[in-house]
């Protein structure tokens, strides 16, 4: 029996303060949330959850621009549906002035509204959307979908298609001009049923890939969660396993400490 070296006791402290670290360890896990609370619980753990951490950053990026994209691509068709009616109207009006039973007053009329409607199709085609613009040499837009990777779009310009129809030149004036607009804005409801297609695909394209991104990046935030994400039953066990060694650890140490007091009775 020796005092100055207690190996009973060292021993209990050691393993008391194992258990120690291992219940703040769990602790610190279920107060957080996280099985990676300091980079040394899981080093590689920890560096494949920060690069998942950019892909689904990056992928939600994406995703926002896709959505932009498609509502560009969706304020394209708005407009180009009403420059649908507006034409549809013109050759109405272009067929009507065809009319031999009509004064020249009414005639006039006609070519009154048929150039209204001339003017608010020319200025349909220099519209913008959030200081882009919807027809022409920007229309035709690469949109960055995150990872490296883009969608681009067909480009849409109307402008060039419906020329003839919206020129100073294109009257419904006699019956004769009439005649000509009317072979000519039917040449011009073609080619912008042409660019609708255009812009429907590129919606449908879109679409498709917001989708496809957003299933990514629920399968990138699973992936994430595996590595990072404490189970919480599981670590609950742990907890009270460790609480309970804790507690019978400081005992067992209390008992060790003790331990030499027995010495005493062989000096009485």
């Amino acid at each position: 029996m020796v005092i100055n070296t207690n190996v009973a006791a060292l021993t209990s402290a050691n393993n008391l303060d194992s258990s120690t670290n291992a219940l703040n360890a769990s602790l610190s896990r279920l107060s957080s949330g996280s099985k990676i609370v300091n980079a040394s619980d899981n080093p590689a753990g920890l560096a494949e959850s920060m690069e998942l951490d950019d892909q689904i950053s990056e992928t939600n990026a994406g995703n926002a621009n896709v959505s932009d994209a498609l509502s560009y691509s969706q304020t394209q068709d708005g407009y180009l549906q009403q420059v649908s009616s507006a034409l549809n109207q013109m050759v109405s009006l272009s067929v009507s002035a065809q009319d031999p039973t009509l004064s020249s007053d009414a005639v006039s009329d006609y070519q009154t509204e048929f150039a209204a409607l001339q003017t608010y199709i020319t200025g349909v085609t220099t519209q913008q959307f959030n200081g882009v613009d919807l027809f022409g040499k920007n229309s035709a837009l690469s949109v960055a979908t995150g990872n490296g990777n883009t969608v681009s779009l067909t480009e849409v310009d109307p402008a060039t298609d419906l020329k003839t129809a919206i020129g100073s030149s294109t009257t419904v004036g006699s019956a004769k001009d009439a005649a000509t607009a009317e072979t000519t804005l039917e040449a011009a409801v073609a080619s912008l049923a042409t660019e609708r297609a255009t812009i429907g695909a590129n919606e449908q394209a879109l679409t498709f890939t917001g989708n496809t991104l957003s299933v990514l990046s629920t399968n990138l935030s699973a992936a994430k969660s595996t590595l990072t994400d404490v189970d919480v039953a599981q670590e609950s066990t742990n907890y009270a396993k460790e609480q309970i060694l804790v507690q019978s650890g400081t005992a067992m140490l209390a008992q060790a400490n003790a331990n030499p007091q027995s010495i005493l009775k062989l000096l009485q």
